[in-house]
């Protein structure tokens, strides 16, 4: 598994956000369409024929010293009160040709929750454009060392790559 910006990817799907474990949130992204998940949104699929687009909204965006001052302030708190939290929820939309837009819920991957302006604007670039197929990023995921994370800057150099390589 790696993050990269508003993905989670695995060797055999591509998650915006985080996986999901049990009954939480998410939204599935597979070479052959996108699936919504959890107890109160899960079970909808649709083939990417039928998708219009995706987009995300209310992601926590911060520049890199506040992300860095955010989380900072977070591990402070969870370590005076021992009270730790969920990782923040953003909103997937999700445009469909039955059934119009619909909303997902997912849980953000990245640490503290919060991504830089690019990892969001490029991420979302991704989602809107499909620039690149799926199979294309699970490839990538295959091809790379299982323990070895990108750094943010092979993380934003991926991004880039995957907005502006052509279908």
């Amino acid at each position: 598994m790696a993050v990269v910006g508003l993905f989670w990817i695995t060797e055999d799907c591509v998650y915006v956000g985080a996986e999901p474990t049990g009954t939480a949130p998410g939204v599935r992204l597979t070479k052959d369409g996108v699936e919504t998940l959890g107890s109160d949104q899960g079970g909808r699929f649709w083939s990417w024929d039928l998708v219009g687009g995706i987009d995300v909204q209310d992601v926590a965006v911060r520049s890199t010293a506040r992300r860095l001052a955010s989380m900072a302030f977070d591990s402070l708190v969870v370590l005076v009160t021992g009270d730790g939290e969920q990782p923040p929820a953003f909103t997937v939309r999700v445009e469909t040709e039955n059934d119009g837009p619909i909303e997902a819920t997912a849980l953000a991957a990245a640490p503290g929750g919060i991504h830089t302006p690019d990892e969001h604007a490029l991420s979302r670039t991704r989602l809107a454009t499909g620039a690149t197929p799926v199979e294309n990023l699970l490839t990538w995921r295959r091809d790379e060392p299982e323990d070895v994370a990108p750094t943010r800057d092979e993380q934003l150099a991926l991004l880039r790559h995957w907005t502006t390589t052509p279908t």
